[in-house]
């Protein structure tokens, strides 16, 4: 009979098994009905402990375990092992957290964890996977991330002015030039520095024993002991209630800007839940029925979509939930514009702005409270569709902690959160009139002038439009941004994140 394992139930305390005063740690989701093994093994490191003119380090040494050699097999080898058990494994790195991810059937366990194993234990370091992977991550930089999304180039230049001068400034990938010039012993240095038994949790959800658990901790016994300091996130900047925005210099056929500013609250804290109601309403991520959506997309047609975050959310364009394992101690509020044409820019920017800076000034109905309120409820029951994601915000409750799963506090909160503690958040945690401001677009000067002077800028339709509509544009077109000459700056394509 399989032997009983030890649930996680106060994630303020991670349960471990025999052997409390040993690491790893461990955060266990047995279920002996599931014909799965997920493993998600969370190092506490991310690209915010890339020295300084090595950005990038974390993700290639990242890269390097869950795309290269071991000591014992060559990757290739391991892609014919792992090709009849169809499966996988991954790395992912971001700013604070590494996680090495992967799902086997039950009945391929020994082997797929074999190589599991290996490739954090033992990675080789191959001066071939080196070349290779460090090529990839400098050609991302260089040509995939500028000229492939625009959208996704935006957003990442976003958080890159907005957290300038820290260690959250450049994205995951680094830099070009500091990517270039890693070298392995930087690798090494690297791994032996974070990948260490004391900064390590393991995450097992599925159908295993506790032999499983036994096993990884005599096999994790080779990492180095202890544990490197943690971080200190970076403190939101404390500047003047002012726009600041940056132009990329690009022909485009359409215009992608974001734009938001950091905020001091995490899932640890009290506003998060009110302010969920509040951003959903706003701008739900793919949901027509958010109100950004509603006014610049379904009313107006002007773009694909129009959506508000107040946690750091990737791959938003292949995402519909919130992906887990992205954990932050400092977030951002951010506004996600998909490309308008050109010569709408300028009023679609005036419009989320202005209907940002409403909602700041009037606060929620009591109607559209209790309406996005139900809404979320049912919606973010499905942030954890599997055990793979509902392992991955189990971690996530360990990295805030949590005394109890944010998905149950979803649950519990917004179901008792009410329209004054909706509205308070609002105003203490966003500023309207303090916002970076990111555009990727063509002629950078004349969207410069257009900027500081203030000029109209009328919206045009090619077919009938509501005269409510058409009213509230002209009060659109002229809504006043104040953005000082000084404060807007343009940057040349080849210069985003060059060094």
């Amino acid at each position: 009979m399989q032997k009983m394992l030890i649930m996680l139930v106060a994630l303020s305390m991670i349960p471990t098994i025999a052997g409390a005063a040993t690491n790893p740690q461990f955060v266990l989701m047995p279920n002996v009905n599931s014909p799965f093994v997920t493993f998600r093994i969370w190092i506490k490191t991310g690209s915010a402990n890339d020295p300084v003119g090595k950005e990038g380090l974390a993700t290639l040494t990242g890269s390097l375990i869950g795309e290269g050699d071991t000591k014992l097999t060559k990757y290739e080898d391991i892609l014919r092992k792992l090709f009849p058990m169809a499966a996988s494994y991954n790395v992912q790195v971001d700013r604070e957290m590494t996680v090495l991810i992967g799902t086997i059937h039950k009945d391929h366990l020994a082997g797929y964890y074999a190589l599991l194993k290996d490739a954090l234990l033992t990675p080789a370091f191959s001066p071939q996977d080196f070349n290779r992977l460090k090529t990839d991550q400098a050609n991302y930089l260089e040509t995939s991330l500028r000229y492939g999304s625009d959208e996704e180039l935006g957003k990442a230049l976003l958080h890159s002015v907005a957290y300038a001068g820290t260690s959250y400034a450049h994205p995951e990938e680094g830099l070009v030039q500091s990517v270039k010039a890693l070298t392995i012993d930087d690798v090494k240095a690297f791994y032996q520095k974070y990948y260490t038994s004391s900064n390590i949790v393991v995450g097992i959800a599925g159908h295993f024993t506790d032999d499983l658990v036994a096993q990884i901790r005599t096999d994790f016994a080779v990492l180095p002991v202890g544990a490197p300091p943690a971080i200190t996130p970076p403190a939101p900047s404390k500047t003047k209630r002012e726009f600041r925005v940056y132009i990329v210099e690009k022909e485009t056929r359409a215009t992608a800007i974001s734009f938001g500013h950091p905020v001091t609250f995490t899932r640890a804290g009290d506003d998060v839940y009110p302010l969920m109601i509040a951003n959903s309403w706003l701008g739900q991520h793919r949901s027509s029925a958010s109100h950004l959506y509603q006014v610049i997309r379904e009313a107006r047609g002007m773009n694909y979509g129009d959506y508000s975050y107040i946690e750091w959310f990737p791959h938003g364009g292949r995402y519909s939930e919130p992906y887990p394992n992205v954990g932050r101690h400092q977030q951002m509020f951010e506004v996600w514009i998909r490309p308008v044409v050109n010569a709408n820019r300028q009023f679609v920017l005036r419009e989320a702005l202005r209907e940002v800076s409403m909602l700041i000034t009037n606060g929620m109905t009591k109607e559209n409270l209790d309406l996005t309120r139900n809404f979320l409820l049912n919606y973010s029951l499905n942030y954890a569709p599997t055990e793979d994601y509902r392992l991955g915000y189990q971690l996530d409750d360990v990295f805030y902690k949590l005394p109890e799963s944010h998905l149950d506090r979803i649950q519990k909160r917004v179901k008792a959160t009410t329209l004054d503690q909706v509205n308070a958040a609002l105003k203490k945690n966003i500023d309207p009139a303090n916002m970076d401001i990111v555009f990727i677009t063509q002629d950078a000067e004349s969207l410069k002038k257009a900027l500081v002077e203030n000029l109209t800028s009328p919206i045009k339709y090619d077919s009938p439009t509501p005269e409510a509509i058409l009213a509230e544009d002209k009060i659109i077109q002229d809504y006043k941004l104040d953005i000082k000459p000084e404060n807007v700056h343009i940057i040349q394509l080849k210069d985003v994140f060059e060094k």
